[in-house]
């Protein structure tokens, strides 16, 4: 009697640990088989007391194959941060992050020289070109999850982007919209660039503007993907897809009028439509069955995303191999074997004419 109850309650927090650590794959209703993505978990702030802006103290994880990493990542250059902020890239597919413990799969750290990687289920070989390795060189850190275990977390999903700071040695920030806007104010004072410096994808004339379109694109386009890949039932996925596309086309009737969704420059809302937009026909069309329509067959949102994509640093945010290798290997249980499609035009390359519905006929830049 005496072992027995120690091993029940060590069975009790296992089972418990093994609920907690958990990937966007697992955020579905059971009762509907709606996916329902969790808000993230950590929410500080650059700026204040706890973590002051300092050059060089901070460093953004990220994936080039996450679009809400890349909204991060198309700022940071946008800004002219590299010198700022320090930058990690993971290698695009998921690996075993404690495979003596449990059996989660997560972001691994990698150096572009590394052997190329399969995938968790042990297919496909998969390399690491353009993965920039840990530069904080932190002890026992090798993949996304140590970052989020050195802070202490009880949360469980190891999700980048990641804002770090050195310091403290804790996880400042895991939103994507926050860190975006710490990226666009927060550190204008250590630029070197006066002309990025003074860049504002957040500026105060729009922001009502701003924020309504945020709304609409984030729970129908950007997390609507998500919802369709993701949906465990018909119900669910009909739901969703008929909110995507009905938005999908409120887009487009904006942009037919308008060159960028808030007017003549480009804000923050065309950063979170981008992300989206550029993984849609290579990858949600096919892996989350959006495949009612291309985002090619729309003229105007076809055209705004070769407009944003001509930006060259939007366009450095951009590694199709990348996001390709990251949605068809990570997950085992959608695509079993790792098989990756061929590569189809890259559309998005092509010229775009959208310089002349504004009132100066140039084409953007910073």
């Amino acid at each position: 009697m005496g072992s027995t109850i120690p091993q029940q309650q060590a069975a009790e927090q296992q089972a418990t640990l093994g609920r907690r650590r958990r990937t966007a794959l697992d955020e579905v209703d059971t009762s509907t088989g709606a996916f329902k993505r969790k808000p993230s978990a950590y929410r500080d702030i650059v700026g204040g007391d706890a973590h002051p802006v300092e050059k060089n103290r901070y460093c953004l994880y990220i994936s080039l194959a996450c679009p809400w990493a890349c909204r991060c990542l198309a700022v940071y250059y946008m800004k002219g941060l590299d010198s700022v902020i320090q930058l990690s890239i993971v290698h695009p597919v998921w690996a075993r992050t404690n495979p003596d413990k449990d059996s989660h799969t997560g972001w691994q750290f990698a150096d572009p020289d590394d052997p190329p990687k399969a995938n968790p289920a042990g297919y496909g070989s998969f390399s690491c070109e353009g993965c920039i390795p840990d530069p904080l060189h932190l002890d026992g850190v090798t993949y996304i999850r140590d970052l989020y275990e050195m802070s202490g977390d009880t949360n469980g999903k190891y999700t980048v982007p990641v804002l770090f700071d050195s310091v403290t040695r804790t996880i400042v920030n895991n939103e994507s919209a926050d860190i975006v806007r710490m990226l666009n104010a927060s550190f204008n004072q250590l630029i070197d660039d006066p002309h990025k410096a003074s860049l504002d994808l957040y500026p105060p004339d729009l922001r009502e503007s701003i924020n309504t379109t945020n709304d609409m694109v984030y729970e129908s386009i950007n997390n609507g993907v998500y919802r369709c890949g993701f949906a465990k039932s018909q119900e669910a996925y009909d739901e969703a897809n008929a909110e995507l596309f009905a938005a999908l086309d409120r887009c487009e009737d904006i942009l037919t009028r308008s060159r960028y969704l808030c007017g003549d420059t480009i804000t923050e809302a065309d950063i979170r439509l981008f992300v989206t937009l550029i993984r849609f026909d290579t990858v949600y069309v096919v892996y989350f069955k959006t495949s009612k329509k291309t985002i090619r067959e729309y003229p105007a949102l076809s055209d705004y995303v070769r407009d944003l994509y001509s930006v060259p640093e939007i366009r450095q945010s951009v590694d199709m191999k990348h996001i390709k290798h990251h949605y068809f290997a990570s997950h085992p249980t959608l695509n079993p074997y790792a098989i990756v499609p061929a590569d189809g035009h890259p559309w998005w390359e092509d010229d775009h004419a959208r310089y002349k519905m504004t009132k100066q006929a140039v084409a953007w830049s910073i």
